[in-house]
């Protein structure tokens, strides 16, 4: 396959399909130095096109939540009481920098997430 900048959903398709024909390529080999460069191309145009946003803060919160089976109870200690719990998690209140630090230390919630920092 000729390489080159993937430029539409074809050349995408295209290059996916030569992809999993070398996936075996044993390292040091011609095949392997294309798989690499496949690689890098497919993932730029990946993330040309199929961009994934991060999360709001608040959604970051109910994912951790879902995860550990938390329930709204379960952040007084980290926001405060129960209503600003609910506040927050209706977005009506914003976090603060101490709850946000807390949110962190406790539940491991990323701090990127939790401020909502695109991270490259």
């Amino acid at each position: 396959m000729k390489l080159q900048l993937l430029k539409n959903k074809n050349d995408y398709d295209n290059a996916i399909e030569r992809l999993e024909e070398l996936w075996d390529a044993k390292e040091g080999t011609d095949e392997f130095n294309e798989l690499e460069l496949l690689g890098l191309l497919i993932e730029k145009y990946e993330e040309e096109h199929y961009k994934i946003d991060t999360p709001t803060p608040i959604a970051a919160i109910k994912f951790r939540m879902a995860q550990e089976g938390l329930l709204q109870k379960d952040l007084i200690l980290a926001i405060g009481n129960k209503t600003t719990v609910s506040r927050i998690l209706k977005g009506t209140r914003n976090l603060t920098v101490d709850n946000v630090r807390k949110l962190h230390q406790q539940f491991k919630i990323p701090l990127a997430s939790l401020v909502g920092v695109k991270v490259a």
